[in-house]
C-alpha cells in the first residue's frame, strides 16, 4: 500500500506579521497559523484558540443569568409555604416599627428636646410581629370562604370587604390596644379605659381609608402578596396609629387639612 503523500506550503500574510503554513496530507488537510510572539518561532507566549473570548464572555453573561435566577427563586420562595407566614410576621413587624419611628420624627420637629425612644419603637415591632400571624391566618380563611379575583366578582369582594371592617378591624384594633398597654406596663383596666377612650375615633377613621383599599386587595392583588400590600399601604396608617397610641388621655385630636381628609375617603 502507497504511503500518502504530503505537501507543505509556507505564505506570509500581508502587513499581518504572520504566516499560514498548509499541510496537504491526502485525503486530509491541515492549516494552521504562526504568528510571532505567541509561541511559534521560539517566541514564547501561548496561543488562544479562536473563538475563546467569545465563549469566556458568554460563560460570564451564564453565571450572571444563574445568579440572578438564583435571587429571583428565592425571593419567590419568600411568598410560599411556611416562608411567607414569617414573610407576613415580619414586615407587619417592621412597618408598624417604621411608622412609629416617622411619627417619632415629626414630634421632634415640633419639639426638639425630645429624644427618640427606641423602647417604644422596639414595643410597636414586637405588637406587629404578634398581628403578621393573624393577619396571615385571616386572609387566608377569608381567600377560601370567599373565592374572588377580577372585576367580575366584584359583589363578592365587596362581601369580603364588609366582612374584613365588621371582624377583622375592631378585633385587630383591640388586639393592637391592649399589647401595647400591656408591654408599657398598663394595668388591665387601664388599658380598657384607653380602648374606650380611643376605639372610636380608631374605628371611624379606619372606614375612612381602609374599604378602599382593600376592594384595591381583593380585586388586584394575589393572595400571597396580601399581608405585604396591607402592610405597605399601612405605613401612613402605621403612623397615625402610633400618634393615637402615644396621645395623652384627654387631649383633643390634632385635626387634619380638609384636603388630606378628602384624600383618605377617596
Amino acid at each position: 500500500m502507497a504511503a500518502p503523500c504530503a505537501t507543505v506550503a509556507v505564505m506570509a500574510e500581508p502587513g499581518s506579521g504572520s504566516r499560514f503554513c498548509h499541510v496537504t496530507l491526502a485525503p486530509f488537510r491541515v492549516r494552521a497559523a504562526v504568528t510571532p510572539g505567541s509561541g511559534g518561532g521560539g517566541h514564547g507566549g501561548h496561543r488562544e484558540a479562536p473563538g475563546t473570548t467569545g465563549n469566556r464572555g458568554g460563560a460570564q453573561e451564564g453565571a450572571l443569568g444563574t445568579q440572578r435566577g438564583m435571587l429571583l427563586r428565592s425571593w419567590k420562595s419568600l411568598f410560599t409555604g411556611r416562608l411567607l407566614l414569617l414573610t407576613n410576621t415580619l414586615s407587619c413587624g417592621g412597618l408598624l416599627a417604621a411608622g412609629d419611628s416617622l411619627q417619632q420624627e415629626w414630634h421632634r420637629r415640633k419639639h426638639p428636646e425630645s429624644q427618640h425612644q427606641l423602647g417604644r419603637t422596639g414595643r410597636m415591632f414586637a405588637v406587629g410581629c404578634s398581628l403578621g400571624p393573624l393577619m396571615h391566618y385571616w386572609y387566608l380563611w377569608l381567600d377560601s370562604a370567599f373565592p374572588a379575583r377580577g372585576v367580575r366578582s366584584l359583589r363578592t369582594v365587596l362581601k369580603k370587604v364588609l366582612i374584613d371592617q365588621l371582624v377583622a378591624s375592631p378585633s385587630m384594633g383591640a388586639w393592637y390596644f391592649m399589647a401595647i398597654g400591656t408591654l408599657e406596663g398598663q394595668s388591665l383596666q387601664e388599658s380598657m379605659d384607653e380602648l374606650k377612650e380611643k376605639f372610636w375615633e380608631f374605628y371611624k377613621a379606619d372606614w375612612c381609608v381602609w374599604p378602599a383599599a382593600q376592594i384595591l386587595n381583593f380585586l388586584f392583588v394575589p393572595p400571597a402578596f396580601r399581608v405585604v400590600y396591607v402592610n405597605v399601604v399601612t405605613l401612613g396608617w402605621d403612623t397615625y396609629l402610633s400618634y393615637l397610641k402615644h396621645r395623652p388621655r384627654g387631649a383633643h385630636p390634632v385635626e387634619p387639612p380638609r384636603q388630606s381628609q378628602r384624600s383618605a375617603g377617596a
